[in-house]
């Protein structure tokens, strides 16, 4: 297992669309994280820095580094 972590940041005027988008997750977007080896997927907004901290484990980089260009992860 391979675990990867990410920072980004997210304007103030965009938490409530961010929230909106983010608050269920998609069952296509489940199942093409699962395709790609992904596990165990947590995100969180820090609204007090606008920071989003993202969280994820993979099986394998190469599998993993396809994910960015399916359909519905674009």
């Amino acid at each position: 297992m391979i675990r990867k972590a990410f920072v980004m940041t997210v304007y103030p005027d965009m938490h409530e669309e961010y929230e909106k988008r983010h608050n269920e997750i998609w069952p296509e977007m489940v199942e093409e994280l699962r395709n790609h080896g992904g596990k165990n997927y947590s995100i969180f907004l820090d609204k007090d820095t606008n920071t989003l901290f993202g969280y994820i484990e993979i099986e394998d980089e190469e599998k993993w580094k396809q994910m960015a260009t399916t359909e519905i992860n674009q």
